[in-house]
């Protein structure tokens, strides 16, 4: 296959304006700040979400940014991933940027680690990732006509290094994430659609809001990172917004630790 043509110089570098963009899990947290990032650079996205009224209010939070749209579709379920297809199908011609961030976690000690504690974290943290990317294929095809593509999976520094938690199934789930993009982007490269995944560290969410919201708590966190504190949505956002632009057009197959330096000076 003939690569596309490379845009030209008056094209800025990180520019993503008027690119089509789905957030998954885009109501809140790591998503919310990704969805607001492409947002506020001249992005379309759509984000998505389990509960329709979390869709609602981020809808109403984000729509001062720019063009966002929303839609309730629980992933984890066939139905859910049907439900999203469509409307992205109904709202856009092609999709330029997948953002696979739904997911959740659980916690328990190893003795009482329940069964369905795997079942539910693997469904969507894994499962769902590649039915979605499988769903949106068409439409991610057709934006590579102009250009690579992008497939971003959020994962998570829990699968590169070893938690401190009781989160055996979310370990697991990321760090097969990780290797889900890799086995993808080595599988759509020919067809130059690029799949690769962010790493987050410590960023306010609802998942860390047991760390972050007690001071004790997260003096400790911020000490444990060697930068001095935890992620802010510039820091997601902007590498996100990189992978997606001219200037990310040649990464693919990579997991990039946006951590503060905890997974690579340990």
């Amino acid at each position: 296959m003939t690569p596309p043509q490379e845009p030209g110089p008056a094209v800025p570098l990180f520019d993503v304006a008027g690119k089509s963009v789905v957030v998954t899990g885009g109501t809140r947290g790591i998503g919310l700040m990704i969805a607001r990032g492409f947002l506020q650079a001249g992005a379309r996205v759509i984000i998505s979400s389990r509960k329709a009224q979390a869709c609602e209010r981020a809808r109403d939070a984000l729509s001062d940014s720019g063009d966002v749209s929303a839609v309730a579709a629980d992933l984890s379920t066939a139905g859910g991933v049907e439900t999203l297809s469509r409307f992205v199908a109904d709202e856009f011609d092609r999709v330029d940027v997948l953002v696979n961030n739904a997911g959740a976690t659980w916690g328990a000690p190893v003795d009482e680690f329940p069964q369905s504690g795997f079942d539910k974290i693997l469904n969507l943290n894994i499962t769902s990732v590649f039915e979605v990317t499988q769903a949106l294929l068409p439409m991610l095809r057709a934006a590579a006509s102009d250009g690579p593509a992008r497939v971003i999976n959020i994962g998570s520094i829990d699968g590169i290094v070893v938690s401190h938690t009781d989160n055996f199934s979310y370990g697991a789930s990321k760090a097969a994430v990780h290797m889900l993009t890799r086995k993808l982007a080595a599988t759509l490269a020919p067809e130059q659609i690029t799949v690769n995944a962010i790493a987050p560290g410590p960023f306010p969410s609802k998942m860390t809001a047991f760390m972050l919201d007690d001071p004790d708590m997260r003096s400790r966190v911020e000490a444990g990172v060697p930068l001095g504190r935890v992620g802010t949505p510039d820091d997601i956002a902007g590498t996100a917004i990189f992978l997606s632009s001219r200037a990310g057009a040649y990464l693919t197959g990579v997991v990039i630790p946006v951590d503060g330096g905890m997974s690579g000076t340990r």
